[in-house]
């Protein structure tokens, strides 16, 4: 039986205990899980690529059958050049929904192989965003439910430092 992996892609910035609750069931379902920190030249970020990578592999760290990774490009490149063809995706809403598909479609229309997974997040988290976590932290509001306690010490520098604008 060949081995399945499975692609976790985002910005995870910052990640949330919604990503890493994603992530831990994604492992229960796949032989691998890799997470890939995607690169969006559009996006303005509050961490760079190699900050995110490391927050996300303190979070991770003792859990056996995930990767870390960060890439910059289409992420179906990345699919194939990790030679798997499974996407995993998470869902809060009908407006994730709807984008998710457009990329899934236009995933599937560039490699036919490619099959992605949408999982619905857990209600605790279902509200939850990066966006809105960023959010709170500018007003100074609690966002120990949110993030890991690494994140939000993370957080709190940036946002110390005059990084949160």
């Amino acid at each position: 039986m060949s081995t399945k992996i499975a692609v976790y892609p985002g910005s995870f910035d910052p990640i949330t205990k919604g990503h890493l609750d994603m992530i831990e069931r994604a492992t229960k379902i796949f032989d691998k899980v890799i997470v890939c920190v995607m690169i969006n030249s559009s996006k303005n970020y509050l961490f760079n690529c190699e900050e995110r990578v490391a927050l996300i592999k303190d979070c991770l760290d003792g859990i056996e059958n995930v990767e870390v990774d960060f890439y910059d490009g289409l992420l179906i490149d990345y699919v194939r050049m990790r030679n798997t063809n499974i996407i995993v995706k998470g869902l809060r809403a009908f407006l994730d929904f709807e984008y998710e598909f457009q990329m899934a479609l236009t995933n599937k229309h560039l490699d036919n192989e490619i099959e992605t997974f949408f999982m619905i997040t857990s209600n605790k988290h279902s509200y939850l965003s990066s966006t809105l976590v960023k959010e709170l932290v500018k007003y100074q509001g609690d966002v120990s439910d949110f993030l890991p306690k690494n994140v939000e010490k993370a957080i709190q520098k940036k946002y110390e430092e005059g990084c949160m604008k």
